[in-house]
């Protein structure tokens, strides 16, 4: 079963073409990075033009490097939450408009978290739930039990900041370049991460929720005072100290996780699923606690559409379809779908 799918929720215009949610046949991403990165962030009203301009030419270029026409394609899929919403409705639309031009060809929305949870399945065909993900991004970051293909329970979330989203406001007051998790991530692989020591995000009678706002706060403000004292501070040391924090709020909560479940299975989803100390950390744990680590491939960490294909295939399996009065959703909650 083909399905061609879109991806607008943030500022990766993408479609793909996926076979039966395991074999990726095209994956074409046009990214407005560089605009973005004038302002140090997107600019949604700028990111929604982007997408207007650029979703014909990825349509276009799925559909020829998978060798196919629209008459291949069994499904449609798009994301339709959660998102930048100006974002998330091209995508929709142009998704309704693709099914209506191919004479009615279903058409399946996909949660995008959901998705980068399905980004696991093209990297490893072997992978089926039941299995634990962490779910770590730029507005994300979820412990979910991955119960079925399409029945998600979320045992720990972040009460405030995502993890991405500490990560680029970081970089940013560092005067780091945008995206600045790469960044981040780049520059603490040759610092000590023993050398500033900062606050955990402990959250009381909750074993399983992580609070990041008074982590970002803490190295906000060693920044400002180092600023205003004159002094240096070693930017791979904090970035270091920094990662190693995040890791260390992660990892033993995801181990619960797995101890609460008996799962012995898990993975990591999303964009901070690249970030290189968390996913040696979690190697390590993982090791030593006895259980099976699933990686999502580098290139499939980001925004893309075959991971939203992918989703699709199964969420149509389920009999999740839309009529044409699908709407785009700026929140939704991960385990409604």
């Amino acid at each position: 079963m083909n399905i061609l799918a879109f991806e607008s929720s943030c500022d990766e215009t993408a479609a793909a073409v996926v076979t039966d949610g395991r074999i990726i046949r095209s994956n074409v991403i046009a990214s407005s990075v560089e605009t973005h990165a004038l302002y140090g962030g997107v600019v949604p009203e700028l990111a929604s033009r982007a997408h207007v301009e650029a979703i014909v030419p990825v349509a276009t270029q799925a559909l020829a490097q998978a060798g196919m026409t629209l008459n291949d394609i069994d499904a449609i899929a798009a994301t339709y939450a959660p998102g930048l919403i100006g974002a998330v409705l091209v995508g929709v639309n142009f998704a309704k408009s693709a099914a209506l031009a191919s004479g009615g060809k279903p058409l399946v929305p996909v949660h995008h978290v959901r998705g980068h949870i399905a980004a696991l399945y093209l990297t490893h065909p072997d992978l089926k739930p039941p299995f634990l993900c962490l779910c770590v991004s730029g507005g994300t970051t979820a412990i979910v039990h991955v119960q079925d293909y399409t029945r998600m329970v979320v045992l720990g979330a972040t009460r405030d900041d995502a993890v991405g989203e500490c990560f680029d406001k970081v970089a940013r007051v560092l005067g780091l370049p945008y995206p600045g998790g790469k960044y981040m991530d780049d520059l603490a692989r040759q610092g000590r991460d023993t050398a500033y020591p900062l606050p955990g995000t402990h959250v009381h009678g909750a074993p399983m929720d992580l609070s990041f706002s008074g982590l970002k706060t803490a190295v906000i403000n060693l920044i400002h005072n180092a600023q205003q004292k004159g002094e240096t501070l070693s930017l791979p040391d904090l970035a270091a100290s920094f990662s190693k924090t995040v890791s260390d709020a992660l990892i033993p909560r995801v181990l619960h996780a797995a101890a609460e479940t008996g799962c012995r299975h898990l993975a990591v989803a999303g964009g901070v699923a690249a970030n290189s100390r968390i996913r040696a950390d979690l190697e390590t744990a993982c090791g030593a606690a006895g259980l099976r680590l699933f990686l999502p491939a580098l290139e499939l960490c980001g925004d893309n559409a075959a991971m939203i294909a992918a989703q699709g295939y199964y969420e149509y399996q389920a009999g999740h379809v839309a009529s044409s009065s699908l709407n785009a959703y700026a929140t939704r909650d991960l385990e409604a779908g």
